[in-house]
């Protein structure tokens, strides 16, 4: 680790405009360092700043962006009214990290891609310009969705991939004033600037994420991983649906492990609103959403994995049947 200037913020206003790098938790920022993957010259703590409640927000709510993930898995509000959310925390880290990690920060972390974690080889998101060696090595974990021929990496977060299907919005203050951005647009594919993991720009911070109305319906999150715990998702879904006399009337979803982004495409829940839940009807939606995605050579067991995980969660939140979709 190479050394920085650190520097304690206690209100907003020294925080937003400050080249510096923002820590909070630390819990990604800190192992980069580590690694010398990220180098920052000035830290600047934003712990004593405030942000760190939950409160209601219209008929929704507002998470600050320092409340710890376990802070917010645990509020008796979320676990009501928007328990995709808790249950996509839970999924996450380890009980540990939940106890530091926050809400920005987890929006804000850096992929996981073995290229970029190590120097010496050849990564756009750490050296623009330089190559991408995931492309023709070994990206068993990479994206299936959104790739280029700069990047195939994916934005490792669960908590984000529920938000998605909330159509939550971010709160972002900087020097220029205070904008809004949905989640779902918060974070960039790589296109010509893989380096660039999501919208904020230099001297802005994360002050909070706001929550919807509660929508309701049967929400689940199912995150497929190569261990029980404390493991990336090669592949997860978060759904919310709903149904209204036999037919579904809501199907907002959203796809982790699978792209730069959580993964969210509106004609796959339209395919499904207005329908009666069948097999049919689900293997058709998955096809909709896979027939999209291209494989790398080493993570193409993901796209047929991905197609019967969708089918499974709307088994489920529809209650026609049980998960077992080998031969759908």
């Amino acid at each position: 680790m190479k050394f920085f200037d650190y520097a304690r913020a206690t209100e907003l206003s020294e925080a937003i405009g400050e080249f510096a790098k923002p820590i909070a938790g630390g819990t990604n920022l800190l192992d980069l360092m580590k690694l010398e993957v990220e180098t920052p010259s000035r830290l600047m703590d934003i712990n004593h700043i405030g942000l760190n409640e939950i409160s209601p927000h219209g008929d929704g709510l507002r998470i600050g962006a320092l409340v710890r993930n376990a802070d917010c898995a645990a509020d008796l509000r979320v676990r009501r009214d928007y328990p995709l959310l808790a249950r996509a925390i839970l999924a996450g880290a380890s009980p540990q990290l939940r106890n530091r990690a926050t809400t920005g920060g987890n929006l804000c972390q850096r992929t996981r891609c073995t290229y970029f974690m190590r120097l010496g080889t050849r990564c756009n998101k750490r050296e623009p310009g330089s190559g991408c060696d995931a492309i023709g090595g070994v990206n068993r974990d990479h994206a299936i969705f959104g790739a280029t021929e700069h990047c195939i990496a994916t934005y490792p977060g669960d908590m984000a991939v529920a938000l998605a299907a909330l159509d939550a919005s971010v709160q972002i203050e900087g020097i220029d004033g205070s904008r809004q951005v949905s989640l779902r647009d918060f974070h960039r594919l790589p296109d010509g600037d893989p380096h660039l993991d999501n919208v904020l720009t230099g001297g802005e911070i994360i002050t909070s994420v706001k929550l919807p109305a509660p929508v309701g319906g049967k929400q689940i999150y199912r995150k497929i991983r190569d261990r029980a715990s404390y493991a990336f998702a090669l592949v997860s879904v978060a759904a919310i649906v709903t149904l209204d006399q036999g037919r579904i009337t809501r199907a907002d979803l959203a796809f982790g492990g699978v792209a730069h982004k959580p993964w969210h495409d509106p004609a796959v829940g339209r395919a499904l609103i207005g329908n009666e839940p069948s097999d049919q009807l689900f293997s058709e939606a998955a096809d909709l959403l896979v027939n999209q995605a291209k494989g790398q050579g080493g993570n193409d067991f993901k796209i047929p994995l991905l197609r019967r995980s969708l089918i499974a969660v709307l088994r489920e939140a529809t209650g026609i049947g049980g998960n077992d979709v080998r031969n759908l």
